[in-house]
């Protein structure tokens, strides 16, 4: 647009701003109306942004704006509205149209207006505009907070925003066609930015606390001055090249020279040693024509090896929906001086600002207070910088922000995100796949950081790293991003070079999680499935006439009276009227066990209906409505009548047509619920098995296509997974495609094959293998053309399926007869499953249980499959009265201090069950929080050596002495088990004795137990409150009786943390004496390494916390007994067992004085526990002693008086 053309207002407004005389420009007194009158006039431009256009052809920035700001600087109000002026005129084109336009008329406006902005560009590369920027910004910024208004803060938001402007205007292809290492625009503009100072005013607002409101703004300006700059590069500017990069350089030019040499010896052998004026014409045999006939070729023999039948064709155009995406990706080596000032800020960037900076961005973008988009720049930021500090002599300190699994959540969800936009708005696909090609760059970058960790030689950051990897290894989202990336690539959105890093970031992922599975024997992962509910057949209507249900009723009462209502023991025990797993409330399970009856009685299966009337008599005996507990048989089928001819409520069914709107919410709440996550054991070949699929595959040859531009790193990555699918998998099979072999006949025939040592040899190892099955499978020719998945593989390799395989077994007239025979003979025998029966029986013993099946129903012998279908061990018996939830409470609680727990409770419960059964009961009532509780315990070994003397022995050490007992723990391993046999009820007379034994010692027992417990808790209580420990108990005490209450008022329970949240309770947590203490109230310790907290298990009843939480507070001196003589009375009972107590250590002790370890039996220590006393003193002195394993050197003056007064006991006694 000329400017002959423009505007005359605009003109004029332009005129009235001043002129250029020289270097001097001298302002007009209307200036500064002038310039508001030009951001007036922008706010009414048109769509083709005329106003814009018109100023950008007058040169309106280049002649008058930036001269005004250089030279009149010290007019503020002018200097802020030039400064207004210029953030509108610099905007991206972009932002101006909104898009880029598919108009042509439109699509010119908008080009001309990015010419104008690349002029602006050019005209800023001036270090004198931005000293005069950077002097205005760094006043501005003396300033305190207090002192700086809001005008000071706008014109540092404008001054921000232009810089980001003319940084991010595009480079002019047609123009700028500088060589490497040659100045182009953007490099004198940021040569500029240096000069005059403004990249270290950048970095002060990336660390500066005050400034964080700039973050954003910093961070884009940030990422605009790196756009055409590679880490690599800039690491390596200013330093010799090392040795790997010398070699890395003469590969390369001798792959190049080894190309050159070939294609010259070719040229050599084609070119004859004559010149022929006639190139001749040949038959071509074998090969035909659009005819009958062979081939005529015009041409010279030399050039046959390029004939196809496309020669002469024109070229059939790609639509453009179809056309493969293209790189944008522009990448120059800038000058060195750029290079090396751009080096040195990312130092100090890493350094001061990084850690902060993007924390302030990630807030920013989880709290939703930025713009649509801004996280591309955290993304881009985070892969640079990290790259950078990699190359750069590695911290993980400087990067410490970024390296957690919130950021590898963040990015997981970002390019979900970005992938389901790229296919619902299809027309901004390609601007999608650019925001997810950023997403998996950061991705790739995290995971090389973390491999760099893991071979770091500090052992804190190689442990982070381990951290790290066992958290993304385990859940799902982490492993599948990969597969589902490759399975739904797409070449028309994705450009190769996104295909480029996919590969590369598999091949990272798959070593990484490769080499953490070879360091353990097992690995558990999160797995989540997807269950599809099925949708149940539909039945035929059956008629409810009065007549059809009379009818009905006759037949199923005639054949109840026939069996003397009578029920067998299957359809008694398969009877289940409710499923106590189901959420629905009992009040509507009963009206649906209702509801069964009456369908049982129209289908006339009257045993049945009379079998669910008996068992929802049982689970609902209030008010009668199943009958009385007394019912006559007479009144039991008259109540069925009534139900079969009573009008019950069903589930309506929706018809079709109706609520079409909520079938949209219904479907996706419902797939919400059928998500199931579980752990499992992980298998890398398992997860390996995923990637052979042909749909994965085809994504890796497609950038094998392109070997020759490819780096030897990403040649060496589609290699190795296409070993890991032919050698590993053993599924070679699988790249048996003509599209393949073409590729490989491409690399075997390239005359620089010698620098594809790896593909060349990985294509011959396939040729091989094909060449070798080609010869037993005369089809595998024929499977070239196609792609194959696993299935097909298997059947072109091991064989084809025949097709009579899976034909119906035939039976002559004899065998159906003799079928017959023992049917009629074995129908009434009460067999629990007449097939197994019949089976054996048969004169043909090839026959399967399936084949038997089938053939029943096809006779007409049963009605259905169900009939006879197996019942399954250990399921039929599955509802569990009060009655027998009751014996199993009484049976725990009897023998859940015995080595066997499962095993004692299967011999003595009454209804016998398996023992999956017991324990699923056991959990579900919260006898038990793990089924571990419920392993067999092994006995130690008896001939182990024990100590010489009571000092330093634990209680439980004490006690075993004492009973004569051996140490008990429980066992490592389940199989063992589970799989012991359970046949141990032959001895029930000895059972009998033991039992009647029990019962009598049961209450002494446990009065014994709770004072050990409770003498052993006040020893450690008082101990932890001379080493000051007082504050700590008193959290503890507190958090047992928060937890006791909360149980009663919830009635379930779970295991609870224990998390101190003040320093004085943490360092408790970690003291060995305060862990002693948690083990002794029942507190259990962590788990595994994925738990860091102690837990209250969530079998401890409120009655058991509460009496922990007492005992921790139960004295302040360690001799409760002598306190008690002396001041307040004790209890009769409590002074019998102080007294039975005081008796057997004392006991023990003497024995062990007088004899060897291990000499004294059982006898004489019974012997001497009634002959010894021991009072309350030494009682407590010797359970200090032993639990705390006390040094007589060590100890204070109170305690070795109380010894001193033990042992003149001793003496006396």
């Amino acid at each position: 647009m000329e400017l002959s053309i423009m505007n005359c207002e605009l003109l004029a407004t332009c005129s009235a701003l001043g002129y250029l005389e020289g270097d001097t420009y001298h302002r007009e007194p209307d200036c500064l109306e002038s310039v508001k009158d030009l951001i007036r006039y922008l706010r009414h431009e048109d769509d083709t942004r005329d106003i814009r256009q018109q100023l950008g052809a007058g040169q309106i920035i280049q002649n008058d704006l930036l001269p005004i700001i250089s030279q009149h600087s010290q007019d503020k109000a002018l200097f802020d509205a030039c400064i207004r002026l210029m953030v509108n005129l610099t905007q991206p084109a972009l932002l101006c149209f909104g898009k880029v336009p598919d108009d042509p008329t439109v699509r010119h406006h908008f080009l001309q207006v990015v010419s104008y902005l690349q002029a602006y560009k050019e005209a800023f590369a001036n270090e004198k505009v931005f000293g005069v920027l950077s002097e205005t910004l760094y006043n501005l910024l003396q300033l305190d907070w207090e002192q700086r208004q809001e005008e000071d803060n706008l014109l540092i938001e404008r001054i921000l925003l232009l810089v980001r402007n003319v940084l991010h205007v595009p480079a002019d292809p047609h123009e700028e066609k500088n060589v490497d290492d040659d100045a182009s625009v953007h490099d004198k503009l940021l040569w500029a930015m240096h000069m005059s100072g403004l990249d270290d005013l950048i970095k002060f607002l990336a660390s500066a606390p005050s400034e964080q409101q700039w973050s954003m703004h910093v961070l884009e300006v940030t990422s605009l001055m790196f756009r055409d700059q590679t880490p690599e590069l800039l690491v390596s500017a200013g330093q010799t090249r090392s040795a790997q990069e010398k070699q890395r350089d003469a590969q390369e030019l001798e792959v190049l020279r080894q190309k050159e040499q070939a294609e010259k010896r070719s040229r050599t052998l084609q070119r004859g040693t004559r010149h022929s004026r006639f190139g001749g014409s040949y038959v071509v045999q074998g090969l035909k024509s659009i005819g009958e006939k062979d081939v005529i070729y015009h041409r010279g023999l030399h050039n046959f090896k390029n004939y196809t039948h496309d020669l002469g064709k024109a070229v059939r155009r790609v639509p453009k929906r179809k056309q493969q995406a293209k790189d944008t990706e522009g990448k120059r080596r800038s000058a060195l001086n750029v290079r090396l000032f751009l080096r040195k800020f990312c130092v100090d960037f890493l350094e001061n600002c990084y850690n902060r900076l993007m924390y302030l961005v990630k807030e920013g973008l989880v709290r939703e207070q930025a713009q649509q988009h801004d996280e591309t720049y955290y993304l881009w930021a985070l892969s640079f910088f990290m790259a950078f500090n990699r190359g750069n002599g590695f911290r993980a300190d400087l990067v410490s922000e970024t390296m957690s699994i919130r950021t590898f959540h963040f990015i997981e969800r970002n390019i979900t995100n970005y992938y389901e936009m790229m296919l619902t708005d299809r027309k901004e696909a390609t601007s999608w796949s650019r925001r997810m090609h950023l997403a998996l760059k950061a991705y790739q970058e995290l995971l090389l950081t973390v491999n760099e960790m893991d071979r770091s030689h500090d052992e804190n950051i190689k442990q982070s790293a381990n951290v790290i990897k066992s958290n993304i290894f385990y859940l799902m989202e982490y492993r599948e991003i990969f597969l589902t990336l490759l399975r739904k690539f797409d070449e028309t959105k994705q450009p190769r070079s996104f295909l480029r890093d996919l590969v590369e970031s598999t091949h990272l992922f798959l070593r990484m999680l490769e080499r953490f599975c070879k360091g353990r024997n097992n690995l558990v992962v999160q797995k989540k499935r997807v269950k599809r509910k099925k949708g149940r057949k539909k039945t035929t209507a059956i008629e409810t006439t009065p007549e059809a249900l009379e009818e009905t009723w006759n037949i199923v009462a005639g054949e109840l009276r026939d069996s003397g209502f009578q029920l067998s023991e299957a359809l008694t025990e398969g009877a289940v009227p409710f499923d106590a797993a189901s959420e629905t409330p009992l009040e509507e399970q009963r009206t649906e066990a209702m509801v069964r009856v009456q369908d049982s009685l129209l289908n006339r299966l009257g045993p049945e209906a009379l079998g669910l009337l008996r068992a929802a008599r049982e689970v609902w005996p209030e008010g009668d409505v199943f009958g009385s507990a007394d019912v006559e048989p007479e009144e039991e089928l008259e109540l069925l009548k009534q139900i079969l001819f009573a009008n019950l409520p069903r589930p309506s069914s929706s018809e079709p047509g109706m609520e079409e709107e909520e079938d949209g919410e219904l479907e996706v709440e419902e797939e919400l619920e059928s998500v199931r996550v579980s752990e499992t054991e992980f298998n890398f070949l398992d997860f390996i098995k995923r990637f052979a699929n042909p749909n994965i595959v085809r994504p890796y040859l497609l950038l094998l296509r392109t070997y020759s531009q490819n780096s030897p790193h990403t040649n060496h990555c589609i290699t190795r997974m296409l070993h890991r699918l032919a050698v590993d998998l053993k599924m070679d099979a699988l790249l048996f495609q003509l599209s393949v072999f073409c590729i490989f006949n491409k690399i075997l025939a390239d005359p620089s094959a010698a620098a594809y040592k790896e593909l060349v040899t990985f294509a011959k190892f396939v040729l091989k293998r094909f060449f070798a099955l080609a010869a037993r499978n005369s089809k595998a020719y024929v499977e070239l053309l196609f792609w194959k998945n696993v299935g097909a593989v298997r059947e072109m390799t091991e064989g084809y399926s025949k097709e009579g395989s899976k034909k119906k077994a035939k039976w002559a007239p004899e065998e159906e007869e003799e079928l017959r025979t023992l049917y009629e003979e074995h129908r009434d025998s009460g067999v629990p499953d007449i097939v197994e029966t019949l089976l054996p029986l048969l004169s043909n013993t090839s026959r399967t249980r399936r084949q038997l099946v089938a053939q029943m129903v096809a006779m007409g012998l049963v009605d259905s499959v169900r009939d006879l279908k197996q019942q399954r061990k250990g399921t039929r018996i599955i509802l569990w009265t009060e009655e027998q939830e009751e014996e199993l409470k009484m049976l725990f609680e009897e023998f859940r201090d015995s080595n066997d727990i499962l095993g004692n409770i299967l011999k003595k419960v009454t209804a016998k069950r398996s023992r999956a059964r017991l324990v699923e009961k056991l959990l579900s009532l919260g006898l038990v929080s793990d089924r571990r509780e419920l392993y067999k315990k092994r006995h130690r070994n008896p001939n182990a050596q024990r100590k010489n003397s009571a000092v330093g022995l634990t209680e439980e050490e004490f006690l075993a002495d004492l009973t004569g007992g051996p140490d008990e723990e429980p066992m490592d391993c389940e199989d063992d088990d589970e799989e012991e046999d359970d046949s141990e009820e032959s001895e029930e007379e000895e059972q009998e004795r033991q039992d009647t034994v029990a019962k009598g010692r049961r209450g002494r027992v446990a009065e014994e137990e709770t004072f050990e417990k409770t003498a052993s808790v006040g020893t450690l209580v008082y101990t932890l409150q001379q080493e000051g420990m007082s504050g700590p108990l008193l959290w503890l005490q507190n958090c047992l009786n928060r937890t006791a209450d909360d149980r009663e008022e919830e009635g379930s329970s779970q295991p609870i943390p224990l998390v101190p949240l003040t320093e004085e309770n943490e360092d408790a947590m970690e003291k060995p004496s305060f862990q002693r203490l948690l083990q002794k109230i029942g507190v259990r310790a962590p788990a595994d390494e994925q738990e860091s907290f102690w837990r209250i298990p969530a079998k401890m009843r409120p009655s058991q916390l509460r009496g922990a939480a007492a005992a921790l507070s139960s004295s302040e001196e360690p001799l409760a007994g002598e306190q008690g003589l002396e001041g307040s009375p004790v209890k009769q009972g409590e002074a019998d067992s102080h007294e039975q107590r005081s008796q057997a250590l004392r006991a023990l002790l003497l024995a062990r004085k007088r004899k060897p370890p291990g000499s004294a039996t059982a006898e004489h220590t019974g012997n001497e526990i009634k002959d010894r006393t021991l009072d309350q003193d030494g009682l407590y002195e010797d359970c200090l002693t032993m639990d705390l394993g006390v040094d007589e050197d060590t100890d204070s003056a109170p305690t070795k008086r109380r010894r001193q007064r033990v042992l003149i006991d001793e003496d006396d006694d």
